[in-house]
């Protein structure tokens, strides 16, 4: 164990599984804080505000690619596994931030990239050299149709075909992203050896574990057969991707083997965390496979809220009716936004319920059993940016424009002082533009209001750290319909979770008097008919049947 991780085990005083019921603050280093204006963020910028993030309360901080990388797909294309890219500062920079987290009490988690490369990295600039040299076989090569055509109907996620054609070998390459981001073959025993290579090297730099990013998509079908058609759906269909079923590029019965190993060699190191992220019609499947027993990962999380139109109580009771606390079920973790969905509170709710909103959402992230991750951002209410077609950057939203809400969107620069050029990030002119509300909920701001989203961001993840319940407790739906959702966490303690999703005031027909309100959103009545809602709130109460103080 390395010195690093000595430290982060007494900071948290060795508490096991200290991972179950985390709340998670991820960041996106490009939008966090730039230290030396240039217009981008970096490691430095992060490190000098980690005292912002442990003051929110949170247990871990999860730090999106800042690897050496030509920035076709920011950071998601690696061209070197164990190194940082020079706009991001230097392994001495992520040394400085992993001692410095740990100081704080922080865990560090990274992100890992696992299913391709960039076709700039040395693997594949070797794989493509000729089909009989070391690395051949490190990437999926298939040989062209007759007629010339790719070998297999198979659509990339940012839409055309999964394959393109190199000329070096005579064969087609398989990219289930950007063309530039070749898929490895993660059957191949020694692709899977030189990947845990790379995990133990930034465990051996202090960090606490891992997001496995598309990792669903490390292994595909080794005879290639065509996906069938996706049936008939009322959902639009922007990409090509859009139409199949995707059977045979990725979710192969493999892909559990792998992640045991990267488990075994994770928990040899640290008292860790490893999460997947998995997309796709059969999440919840996958996910459940990704982390049965305890000798896959930690937990998992997919797409059930980033990209829903609306946030509903039939929602929140499916997407948590799938993890029941039962034997060998693995446990979920949730996010409402991310680096790669619209921001909720622009999705989600019309712009003059957006305040109230953002703290209903908050509170309900809080109330649900599983892991709680908290994008940058979310905790001040930030809305998503309208990026011009001229500023936009994502080769996804380039590419579909204007049909596909851009990633641009949510990945603007964090707003620090409301009065400064570009919010405080930089002093030259950031890589996005910030949005023209964002100055408002600036953190110089929110820090100075005990009302602001900020401030009850941070009651929030109090509360759900002083109480068991609400952290690792069973959870039992008690109503979900229209737009009134109430639930119980029991653990040791027996909490009410209410809350109104819609426009208008609901009632939560139930005795109220055994309850006493530990947290609300604003003002709830209560009187014989139960508890009335206003719109957008929510609250959370305890039970107190023989309390002498009501």
């Amino acid at each position: 164990m390395s010195a690093a991780h000595s430290v982060a085990a007494a900071s948290q005083g060795g508490v096991s599984e200290w991972w179950r019921g985390a709340a998670i603050y991820q960041v996106y280093p490009r939008s966090f804080a730039d230290s030396n204006d240039d217009g981008i963020g970096d490691l430095a910028g992060v490190t000098a505000r980690l005292d912002y993030i442990a003051a929110l309360g949170v247990d871990a901080v999860w730090l999106s690619p800042f690897f050496t990388s030509p920035m076709d797909d920011f950071g998601y294309d690696v061209s070197d596994y164990c190194g940082v890219d020079p706009i991001f500062g230097t392994i001495e920079d992520f040394d400085a931030l992993v001692a410095r987290a740990h100081d704080l009490g922080l865990r560090v988690i990274i992100d890992q990239v696992y299913s391709h490369t960039s076709n700039q990295h040395p693997w594949f600039q070797e794989s493509r050299a000729s089909r009989d040299n070391p690395k051949a076989d490190w990437y999926v090569w298939a040989d062209p149709k007759p007629d010339g055509g790719p070998p297999n109907n198979w659509q990339s996620v940012f839409g055309g075909p999964a394959w393109t054609w190199d000329a070096r070998r005579g064969q087609y390459y398989l990219h289930n992203f950007l063309s530039s981001q070749p898929n490895l073959n993660g059957r191949n025993p020694a692709v899977q050896d030189a990947l845990l290579e790379v995990a133990r090297f930034w465990l051996e730099r202090g960090v606490d574990g891992f997001r496995l990013d598309a990792i669903n998509f490390i292994m595909c079908d080794p005879h290639l057969r065509d996906n069938p058609p996706a049936p008939p759906t009322n959902a639009p269909r922007t990409r090509s991707f859009d139409f199949q079923l995707h059977i045979h590029n990725q979710s192969q019965p493999e892909i559990p083997a792998f992640l045991e190993r990267v488990r075994a060699l994770v928990d040899s190191y640290v008292d860790g965390f490893t999460v997947a992220e998995v997309g796709g019609e059969g999440a919840e499947r996958e996910m459940k496979l990704f982390t049965a027993g305890d000798n896959r990962l930690h937990s998992a999380y997919g797409f059930n809220f980033l990209y829903a139109a609306e946030l509903t109580p039939a929602l929140v009771e499916g997407a948590l009716g799938q993890w029941p606390a039962e034997q060998g079920m693995g446990w979920p973790s949730w996010a409402f936004e991310n680096h790669d969905a619209p921001r909720a509170v622009s999705r989600w709710v019309a712009p003059e319920y957006r305040a109230p909103f953002a703290r209903m959402k908050m509170l309900l992230l809080a109330s649900m059993r599983g892991n709680i991750i908290i994008y940058q951002g979310e905790e001040l209410g930030l809305t998503q940016v309208d990026i011009p077609f001229d500023r936009l950057l994502d080769p996804e939203a380039i590419a579909n424009w204007p049909l596909t809400l851009s990633r641009d969107g949510a990945r603007t620069p964090m707003p620090w002082h409301g009065d400064r050029p570009h919010g405080g990030f930089s002093a030259t002119e950031p890589w996005l533009p910030l949005g023209e509300d964002h100055a408002s909920l600036a953190i110089d701001r929110q820090q100075l209001d005990p009302q602001s989203q900020l401030a009850f961001t941070r009651s929030v993840i109090a509360l759900r750290e002083a109480h068991p319940a609400l952290r690792t407790g069973e959870v039992r739906i008690l109503h979900a319909s229209g737009t009134l959702l109430a639930l119980e966490r029991l653990n040791g303690e027996r909490l009410l979770c209410v809350f109104n999703m819609g426009a208008e005031p609901v009632t939560y027909g139930a005795s109220t008097a055994p309850w006493r309100e530990l947290l609300a959103t604003a003002p709830v009545a209560r009187d014989a008919a139960g508890f009335t809602l206003p719109p957008y709130s929510g609250f959370v109460a305890t039970w107190q049947e023989n309390d002498g103080d009501r």
